[in-house]
């Protein structure tokens, strides 16, 4: 509290000087990051002092040495050095600088050089206030240790370490290119509800809201799916959109109650094609973020580059499992396998053949794909908006990418009888699936005329987390969800 008070009284001061506490602008011509960038190599110190700027930033370190003062100011990309003399400045004028603190944003005018040590630095003529810090930055300003704090004021995390504002950065820079790859293949960036009167598009737990106006409940949605598919009806043939989805569920180092997906529709396409498009985007997203096919994620390398492989699902369960691929058909046997074992503390196990199967996949061979591998031909039952399988009534034409152990896109063929989309609604109603509800209205739409169409979702986050060497999904979202304090 001594410090805060001490703070406020210098910002006090600096009131009673002429200082405005809250301005309402200031034009900082010269970004820090530019002067850095352009002026990184200029050895000719004639040419240097000739270079007038006026930039801002927030302070970050501050040396007091009697009529002369250094300081750093950082925009978030880049730090630059300035230097204060009593004898450039004036004495009256030098003498405010003392009411400054470390966190205070600044606006400065002057000229370049270099100092005896080589660094870049502005020789200040004239400074002034832009925002006082009422609150010291964290001691260590290198980086924040606390993981919560990190994540509950990510404020500070942005202000104290460099890597956050880079992974931040860096995600950006991946969503750009995911669109850019749309736009460049005539896709359209669509819109679709954010609020569903009728749940669907996948099997999670809803949020429930309710809208007073109409006296109705609302579910946030848990996929865009189904209103994508309508505008293919429509004649949209090419739609993608990139939006927030909502499950409420648990959270982990792979999920986040709110989450972005990009989600996109091809019409007059099937999963196989869906296959290599997957591949061709997630390479130029490695090139474009490592300059190769081949980085490293949490100390391993891995490789995006072709061919990559590709597993069926049931074949490769019954592998792991010892059993006869017929097996896996049992439904009562497949429930008790998942249940036995369930882990004691993990809570309720699988009550469901399509989770219990869910489970032991995961279980037994999610975790250990590393490389990009596309799992294909899920059951029916798991995949009830996934066309049937052209060569296997009981599989669909479905296929889960997986990267790292994570699942980071899931893609079908994609279902266009409406009658047997209605059957499948109603089975999953019948099975108890969480999320399950029949949407008459979709239903309806297809009988209007589905062609035969591709779609996919992929996760931005995990997509974020990978490109990013980063181990936990809240360290890719800017405010993950977290318990109350």
């Amino acid at each position: 509290m001594q410090e805060k008070e001490a703070r406020k009284e210098n910002l006090k001061k600096l009131q009673e000087l002429g200082y405005e506490p809250h301005p309402y602008s200031f034009a900082a011509e010269d970004p820090v990051w530019k002067i850095v960038e352009n002026f990184r190599g200029e050895k000719d110190e004639d040419r240097l002092q000739k270079v007038r700027v006026k930039t801002a930033g927030r302070i970050l370190t501050l040396r007091r040495m009697g009529r002369v003062t250094f300081f750093h100011i950082s925009d978030g990309r880049a730090k630059l050095q300035v230097f204060l003399r009593e004898d450039q400045l004036g004495k009256e004028k030098y003498r405010h600088f003392k009411y400054f603190n470390t966190g205070d944003w600044v606006g400065v005018e002057g000229v370049l050089f270099r100092t005896r040590t080589g660094e870049l630095t502005v020789l200040a003529s004239d400074f002034t206030l832009l925002a006082k810090a009422l609150l010291p930055l964290p001691e260590k300003w290198h980086g924040l240790q606390d993981v919560e704090v990190r994540f509950r004021k990510r404020y500070l995390d942005l202000i104290v370490n460099k890597r956050s504002r880079e992974i931040f950065e860096k995600r950006a820079k991946i969503i750009q290119a995911v669109r850019k790859f749309f736009l460049s293949r005539d896709f359209v960036e669509v819109e679709t509800p954010m609020m569903h009167p009728v749940l669907g598009g996948a099997a999670a737990k809803p949020f429930v809201t309710h809208h007073n106006a109409l006296d109705m409940d609302l579910y946030l949605r848990i996929a865009p799916e189904l209103y994508l598919k309508r505008l293919v009806v429509g004649g949209m043939e090419r739609v993608f959109e990139i939006g927030r989805n909502f499950r409420n569920e648990g959270l982990s180092a792979q999920h986040n109650p709110e989450f972005t997906m990009l989600e996109f529709y091809w019409a007059y396409r099937d999963y196989s094609f869906l296959m290599d498009l997957t591949q061709e985007l997630f390479q130029e997203i490695a090139e474009g973020v490592w300059g190769d096919l081949r980085g490293t994620y949490q100390g391993r390398v891995l490789d995006f580059s072709s061919p990559w492989r590709r597993i069926k699902f049931m074949d490769s369960l019954a592998e792991a499992l010892g059993v006869e691929k017929e097996r896996l058909w049992d439904e009562a046997w497949v429930i008790k396998r998942a249940e036995e074992e369930f882990p004691e503390d993990g809570g309720a196990p699988p009550a469901t053949y399509g989770k219990a199967l869910d489970f032991l996949f995961d279980t037994h061979i999610k975790e250990g794909l590393w490389d990009p591998t596309f799992v294909m031909d899920h059951p029916k039952v798991i995949s009830p908006l996934a066309k049937e399988h052209r060569q296997d009534p009981r599989l669909t034409e479905r296929f889960e990418l997986i990267v790292a152990g994570m699942e980071v896109a899931n893609a079908f063929s994609e279902l266009t009888d409406p009658g047997e989309q209605l059957r499948r609604f109603e089975e999953q109603v019948r099975r108890k699936e969480e999320g399950a509800e029949v949407d008459l209205d979709y239903i309806e739409a297809l009988s209007y005329g589905l062609p035969p169409t591709a779609g996919e979702g992929i996760g931005m986050d995990r997509t974020a987390m990978i490109f990013t060497d980063s181990p936990n999904i809240r360290e890719v979202i800017l405010f993950p969800l977290l318990r109350k304090k």
